[in-house]
C-alpha cells in the first residue's frame, strides 16, 4: 500500500501567483506553495514531516507508531492514514477528556485503524518526560515515537526539500508556525540570501526561536539559514481568532477562492498582507507563502 500511497502524492506541489491590487500597488509578487494538495489524506507539510519517520521507523524494526495531538489535530489524522498506506499499527495519544460521538478528525483517524488513548492535562504537558513515556511503553509495548506536531530531526530532513521545489527567483518564504518543524527545514534548505518568516500562531510565540535552533542543530550542528519569527499575529493565541481575522479570510475567499484556514494559514497570510503594506519589503520582491491546510479546529 505504501507504493500506492507514494504514486498519489502530488510532488512537487503546486505554485500558483495571485494578483492583487495591493501587491500590485507596493511591487511585490506572492506565489502560493499549495501544500495542501499534496494528498488528501496526508496534506501539507504531514507528508514532509512523516515521510523521513516512517522510513526510521521501518529500518529500526518497528510495527507501531505513537504519536500526540488534540482531539481536532491533523498530524494525528495524518499519522493514521500513513500508518494504514505503510503498515503499521497506529496509537494516537489525546489531550483530554474523550467525548462521544467522535468528532470528524478523530472518527477518521479510527476509521484508519488508529487505536486512541485520552490523558488529562497535566499529564498531557509531560508527554516528553521518561514517567509518562514509560508508562505508554508499559501499556502498549514497543513503538516509535513521534512527537506532537510530527517536528523532529527527520521532519526536518523532510521539509528541507521543499526549497529544491521553488524557483531560484523567489526572496521571501512566508509560513505558519507551530512546533517549528516545518520553518527548521525550509530555511535549512533554502540559498543563504532567501529569508523565511514564520509567524507562530500562539501566543507568546518568541520562545519557538529556541526551539527551532535545537530542531536544527539536531541535524545540521548549529542554527543555520536566513530567517527570523514575526510573533505579532496570534490573534489571541492558539484555536483563536477575532472578527478582524474573520474579515480578512473572508475578503480573502473573495478576491482569490481559496478559504485559508483560520488556525494557521490566515494568521500568516494577514501577516504577509500586513508586513507588505508596511513597505517591509523592496519593490521586486517575490514571496511565497506556504499552504499546508493544516487547521483541524471546528469552525465556531
Amino acid at each position: 500500500m505504501e507504493d500506492g500511497l507514494i504514486a498519489e502524492l502530488r510532488l512537487p506541489s503546486p505554485v500558483v501567483e495571485i494578483g492583487d491590487d495591493r501587491l500590485r500597488a507596493a511591487g511585490v509578487r506572492v506565489l502560493l506553495k499549495r501544500d495542501d494538495l499534496i494528498h488528501p489524506e496526508v496534506p501539507g507539510n504531514k507528508w514532509r514531516k512523516l515521510k523521513y519517520n516512517v522510513a526510521t521507523a521501518r529500518e529500526l524494526g518497528f510495527e507501531t507508531l505513537l504519536t500526540f495531538g488534540g482531539a481536532y489535530s491533523n498530524h494525528i489524522r495524518a499519522t493514521a492514514a500513513v500508518g494504514a498506506y505503510c503498515g503499521f499499527r497506529t496509537i494516537g495519544v489525546i489531550r483530554g477528556e474523550e467525548h462521544l460521538p467522535l468528532n470528524s478528525s478523530l472518527q477518521y483517524a479510527v476509521s484508519r485503524g488508529m487505536r486512541l488513548m485520552y490523558i488529562d492535562r497535566t499529564t498531557y504537558r509531560a508527554k516528553t518526560t521518561d514517567v509518562v513515556i514509560e508508562a505508554l511503553h508499559e501499556e502498549f509495548g514497543d513503538f516509535y515515537l513521534i512527537p506532537e506536531g510530527g517536528s523532529n530531526a527527520d521532519a526536518v530532513r523532510g521539509c528541507a526539500e521543499l526549497a529544491a521545489e521553488l524557483d531560484a527567483s523567489v526572496d521571501v518564504v512566508f509560513c505558519a508556525v507551530g512546533t517549528g518543524g516545518t520553518l527548521a527545514g525550509v530555511a535549512a534548505g533554502l540559498r543563504t540570501d532567501q529569508v523565511v518568516i514564520g509567524v507562530p500562531v500562539l501566543k507568546g510565540g518568541a520562545f519557538l526561536e529556541g526551539d527551532i535552533v535545537g530542531l536544527q542543530g539536531q541535524v545540521y550542528g548549529e542554527r543555520t539559514g536566513s530567517w527570523r519569527l514575526e510573533c505579532d499575529y496570534h490573534f489571541g493565541g492558539y484555536a483563536k481568532r477575532t472578527g478582524e481575522l474573520g474579515e480578512f479570510i473572508d475578503d480573502f475567499e473573495g478576491r482569490h477562492g481559496l478559504r485559508l484556514d483560520w488556525v494557521y494559514e490566515a494568521k500568516m497570510m494577514y501577516a504577509l498582507f500586513d508586513q507588505v503594506a508596511r513597505n517591509a519589503f523592496p519593490r521586486g520582491t517575490t514571496v511565497v507563502a506556504l499552504i499546508s491546510g493544516s487547521g483541524q479546529v471546528p469552525e465556531i
